[in-house]
């Protein structure tokens, strides 16, 4: 199927409450990709059928084409809202008509296109069905079985339904809350009884089964595939055996039609209803290889597999495909190059993380309430997916991502269980090793300024929220904004690390591996910022974490190395020097008391 001549469909707002995942979105659909594909080769080589075990008294019989490469095919396109056709004679259901198509040919003579516009009936208006009916047959043959020149080895045809029924989207539960109380206080009267009736039975439908509705197709895109394969009767491919179609008496298949819909988008869809008179309709015949044909067909296949696992949502598939449209070919193949590398520094960062505090056995000059407040950051952000409809993977991996953290603030605090009172409560202790010097004052300090900046900030965004935004409940208002919070201004609980620096003058206690795969990921995202299309101000505030670790860059630089102070393991370098020097031997010691 061609795509589009213009991008169409609505502009998707940007929203502030997520411009992180607006930054990453390309770079994970992209990633998705290379997921699906993998999944799919595995699949395949795994999980696919047999092959039978061939009997030697039964002959292997090879099945072809019944057409040669570039015989020229008429081309006849009936609508019609029966599903078996055989009215040939009906002049207002023939649509389209043309001749000497050669078949399998790459050239202009082969493609072929006609818009127009077409009156919809009653019967359709009202959830009623209508169906293409596409006849090929070799250039002087009918497609009608009752007439003389009929040749059943001459002809073969495929209907195509071009009415699709999707369920209703669901009505936006979000609205104004402080709007609705300013109403409720300013108008106090009743609605009347069937007002009210209505609005129930409003509520009982979108928490009851969905309602499904009719859609146009407006663009219907006829490929013949370009298919000379000879294949084993009994062989088939999985894959390719639904859309073969076998003459009964040879044995031998007819050229393959395949009703191309891969780049028909939901949001090109046209609901039908009854004010609904007329609708667009471009019809398109062309060639397709064999190769692009069985894409499609395993791109199809390998969402709808993600769909029923729920790892993708509805849409989700839409949104990828959007990118391959109106994307740069040069600029994707870039993207999808660092989006892989975005995966692979996003897991050695994990890896490097989960080892640093793993090892880790002490807190000195290290924010423990920076890792108490990265918990409750994350959490918030889980409880927020939770609200809202995400699929269970984003949300497993964030419930994961939560018992990371907690699990980090076992290592950097002594977690208690208090079983003094009826409910038995966590009480969190300060480590010694955090308590006993300087870093504890330092960490108090910075976060008590920085949690006035903090509750400032989301104090202003979350009475802008009220005032502006939509929302569907006050739980709601309460998560968005907390999460927009930590969306916007989780870069500065980076600041009290930078002052613990300063006030120590040593970064030697930081894990420099694990920061420096982020600020390589901080790099990818800067990319993306120039990629997808966002206001400036979004463009601008992704650069705030390369001020951050250009700080710490800048520290470390400027702190020479302190060999008194412990490593990212929990080791100095005078450990080290002593641990060797205690390992020498007594003839080595000997030898050094000689030559001094």
């Amino acid at each position: 199927m061609a795509p589009p001549a213009n991008g169409g469909g609505g502009e998707v707002q940007e929203q502030a409450a997520q411009p992180q995942q607006q930054q990453r979105g390309i770079g994970q659909m992209l990633t998705g990709v290379i997921r699906i594909a993998v999944f799919w080769y595995f699949a395949s080589k795994f999980f696919s059928p047999k092959k039978p075990m061939s009997d030697p008294s039964v002959p292997n019989l090879q099945i072809s084409n019944l057409f040669n490469k570039g015989e020229p095919l008429d081309m006849w396109f009936y609508l019609s809202e029966q599903q078996n056709f055989s009215d040939f004679g009906n002049e207002g259901a023939l649509i389209w008509h043309e001749t000497n198509i050669p078949y399998a040919v790459w050239g202009p003579e082969s493609t072929r296109s006609l818009s127009l516009k077409y009156h919809l009936s009653e019967a359709v208006k009202n959830n009623g069905s209508l169906y293409a009916h596409v006849f090929f047959a070799r250039s002087g043959y009918s497609p009608d079985p009752n007439d003389p020149e009929y040749q059943p080895l001459a002809a073969f045809g495929r209907t195509y339904s071009i009415v699709a029924y999707l369920p209703k989207s669901k009505a936006d539960k979000k609205k104004s809350l402080l709007r609705n109380s300013e109403d409720s206080k300013e108008d106090v009267t009743i609605p009347e009884f069937p007002q009210a009736v209505q609005e129930a039975q409003d509520d009982l439908k979108e928490d009851g089964p969905p309602e499904w509705i009719s859609y146009w197709k407006p663009n219907v895109t006829i490929n013949l595939v370009d298919d000379f394969t000879r294949y084993t009767a009994n062989a088939i491919p999985p894959i390719v055996a639904p859309y073969i179609n076998i003459e009964s008496t040879t044995g031998n298949y007819y050229p393959t039609v395949f009703f191309n819909e891969f780049w028909l988008l939901r949001d090109k869809l046209i609901a039908i209803n009854d004010t609904v008179t007329e609708v667009p309709l471009h019809l398109e015949v062309s060639p397709i290889s064999m190769t692009k044909w069985q894409l499609f067909l395993q791109m199809d296949q390998s969402f709808q597999v993600h769909r029923s696992y729920g790892s993708m949502l509805d849409g989700e598939s839409d949104e990828l495909k959007r990118v391959f449209l109106e994307g740069n070919p040069y600029l994707l193949g870039v993207t999808m190059i660092v989006s892989v590398m975005h995966s692979l520094f996003d897991f050695l960062a994990f890896k490097n993380d989960i080892q640093f505090w793993n090892k880790n056995k002490s807190m000195e000059g290290l924010s423990a309430k920076s890792v108490v407040v990265n918990f409750f950051c994350q959490f918030i952000v889980f409880l927020y997916l939770l609200d809202n409809d995400t699929s269970w993977m984003i949300l497993a991996s964030s419930g994961v991502g939560c018992c990371i953290e907690f699990w980090k603030i076992g290592k950097a605090m002594h977690i208690e269980i208090d079983r003094s009172g009826r409910i038995p409560m966590l009480r969190f202790r300060d480590r010694e090793s955090y308590a006993g010097n300087k870093t504890k004052e330092y960490d108090d300090l910075a976060m008590k300024y920085l949690s006035y900046v903090l509750f400032f900030l989301a104090v202003c965004f979350a009475i802008y929220s009220l005032m502006y935004d939509r929302h569907k409940s006050w739980y709601s208002w309460i998560l968005s904004s907390l999460t927009s919070c930590v969306y916007m201004f989780g870069f500065v609980m980076m600041c009290p690390q930078l002052f613990i620096n300063y006030k120590l003058k040593s970064v030697a206690h930081l894990p420099w591996r694990q920061m420096t795969y982020k600020f390589l990921n901080t790099i990818i995202d800067d990319l993306f910022a120039f990629v997808i299309k966002m206001p400036m101000l979004h463009r601008l505030s992704v650069f705030r974490d390369d001020l951050i670790f250009l700080i710490y860059i800048y520290q470390r630089w400027v702190y020479p190395v302190d060999k008194k102070r412990v490593n990212e393991f929990g080791f100095a370098a005078e450990d080290v020097d002593q641990a060797a020097s205690s390992s020498d031997t007594p003839a080595l010691k000997e030898d050094e008391k000689k030559t001094n």
